[in-house]
């Protein structure tokens, strides 16, 4: 099996779910788009399912290698909350088809690669919280309740590829000093009454 081609299948798929949802595309449409023919694909990934899994499973893979890399340093929790946004916008544009499948068609995956996944997922959520509240202790960060301050922290980031491509002259850099900026350090100019 040539692994370019699998990966360049697995892309294309991403492409199409994104646009059309996972149910609706077809492995006839995913060769029609490759330019090749459905039986053709067969030589290079088994089903529709397997190439759900592939993207899903290896996207949420990589974020629980790098969280668990990131909490292993001997950094300060905003230091590690600024690796976890840099990540996060790296993948949503270098990857925006991927996230975006696996943000919302991991529900699709087969109940072995679904519940793996949600074991992936919940431990990510439930490192970034302890990060969180280790800089909380530590007075890097406001005492404020953690797990709001995770969740929203976390759908923003999930949700970047909705709009990050809507306004020209948004660069990675950009994105990932704003959101640090935003996210970390607020926009408020002065204490609310």
């Amino acid at each position: 099996m040539n692994a370019n081609r699998r990966e360049q299948i697995i892309h294309m798929a991403a492409n199409l779910f994104l646009d059309r949802g996972y149910t609706a595309v077809t492995m006839r449409d995913l060769a029609q788009e490759l330019g090749i023919k459905a039986s053709s694909l067969y030589n290079h990934i088994s089903s529709k399912e397997e190439i759900l899994s592939a993207i899903v499973m290896g996207l949420a893979e990589e974020f629980s290698r790098h969280i668990e890399q990131v909490a292993q340093e001997d950094w300060g929790s905003v230091a590690k909350m600024e690796a976890l946004i840099a990540m996060h916008v790296d993948t949503t544009l270098d990857k925006t088809s991927a996230l975006a499948c696996m943000n919302r068609e991991w529900k699709f995956l087969d109940p072995d690669s679904r519940k793996r996944y949600l074991e992936l997922r919940n431990a990510y959520e439930a490192q970034f919280l302890a990060i969180v509240q280790q800089g909380m202790r530590q007075g890097e960060l406001k005492r404020r309740d953690p797990h709001i301050f995770s969740y929203s922290t976390l759908s923003v980031l999930r949700t970047l590829y909705h709009w990050y491509n809507k306004e020209e002259g948004f660069s990675k850099e950009k994105i990932k000093e704003g959101l640090v900026q935003n996210l970390l350090l607020g926009i408020v100019e002065r204490p609310l009454l």
